[in-house]
This record gives structure tokens, C-alpha cells and sequence, in this order.
């Protein structure tokens, strides 16, 4: 049986498979309860957007856990992923020809990739307390033609990504590098999560 690094129950605000699967890749037990909420963007910052709507989602599970579940006790993480270049965020894209668009203005560029992660900690008769932080990471795309962002986005796969891409899918082959961490990009940093569950949970 896993060891939980928390002696309360993880709940991810998210129905994200790739949240899910860093989560369990790491070890670190958790159960689902989505949020549904309005993601539009709160502002131009991305480091503050990607906070701001994690702690939204994080927000509304809690309301839901006291008040529907009427659990006292509790510990949330939820997470926001916004990419960004030349100061202007990119999110997931609307149709096909967005799509297009945005991976037209990434290819043979860099951008940064924004993850904002809120965890809410609740303990029997006290109230829920917040801590929120981001995380970037700078992606290096290779040139990229016309016709292979076409077959890519025939996929399917870059439509609920924000960016319009996948870096664990099939898009991996025009990744040149990176400056941070991978799983940030994927959608969750994972190593930062662990670290600041950690100290969070010991005040």
C-alpha cells in the first residue's frame, strides 16, 4: 500500500489526464472532484491569471466539501496552465484554424509556459487557508511548416491544450529544449507541488 506524504485526503480540482497522471506517477494518492468555473482570463499577466483561476478552482471545491460533502477536513491542489509569448497569452484554442495560428506564431520560437497551483488546506474546525505560487518554463520550438502544423492539428490532440500543443504527444518531435521543468509544461509541476505541500502542511 502508498504511503501518503498527507494524513488528509488529496482532492485535484481537475479532471485533467495529464494532472491525474503526474499526480500518480509520483506516488502521491488523490481522489477527483472537478470545478466548474468561469476560466476567462482575469488579466494580461500570465503569472497572475494562471494563479487567480487555480484559486477559483480551488475555492469552489472547498464550498462544495463544506457545504454539500460537509467535510471538516480537507486538502486541495488545483492548477491553471497559460502560455505566453511576447507578453500576450495564448490560450486553448477555439477551432482549428486558431489553432493553426497560434503554432504558426510559435514555431521557430520560444515562449514561456505558466503553471499556477493553489493549495487549500482545511482542519477541523478552523477555516480554509490558501497558498498560491507559479511556476515557468521557457519552450524552444524547431521551424515548423504549414502543412506538418496542419497534420498535427488533424490530430486532434492540440484543441484543449492552452498553446494549441502537447509537449508528452506527438508534438515532442519540435520541442528544441527547455529552461525549467518539463512536468510545469505538461501541466503540473510536479517537484514544486511535493515541496510546498510539504512545508504548507507543517504550519
Amino acid at each position: 500500500m502508498r504511503k501518503a506524504i498527507i494524513n488528509e485526503p488529496l482532492i485535484l480540482a481537475s479532471a485533467s489526464p495529464r494532472r491525474k497522471e503526474l499526480l500518480a506517477n509520483a506516488d502521491i494518492p488523490f481522489e477527483v472532484m472537478p470545478a466548474d468555473i468561469d476560466e476567462t482570463l482575469p488579466c494580461d499577466d500570465p503569472a497572475e491569471a494562471a494563479e487567480e483561476i487555480s484559486c477559483r478552482k480551488a475555492e469552489f471545491v472547498a464550498e462544495k466539501l463544506m457545504k454539500e460533502e460537509k467535510r471538516d477536513s480537507f486538502v486541495i491542489l488545483s492548477a491553471d496552465t497559460v502560455v505566453s509569448i511576447d507578453g500576450k497569452i495564448l490560450g486553448k484554442p477555439e477551432d482549428e484554424e486558431e489553432a493553426f495560428n497560434v503554432l504558426k506564431e510559435l514555431q521557430g520560437r520560444e515562449h514561456e509556459v505558466y503553471t499556477g497551483v493553489t493549495i487549500g488546506i482545511k482542519h477541523p474546525g478552523k477555516g480554509v487557508r490558501y497558498r498560491l505560487f507559479h511556476e515557468k518554463t521557457r519552450v524552444r520550438l524547431y521551424p515548423v511548416s504549414d502543412a506538418q502544423i496542419r497534420d498535427y492539428i488533424a490530430t486532434g490532440e492540440p484543441m484543449d491544450k492552452a498553446g494549441s500543443y502537447a509537449i508528452q504527444g506527438s508534438f515532442a518531435k519540435y520541442i528544441k529544449g527547455i529552461k525549467g521543468d518539463y512536468s510545469n509544461v505538461v501541466g503540473l509541476p510536479i517537484g514544486r507541488v511535493f515541496k510546498e505541500l510539504n512545508q504548507f502542511l507543517k504550519k
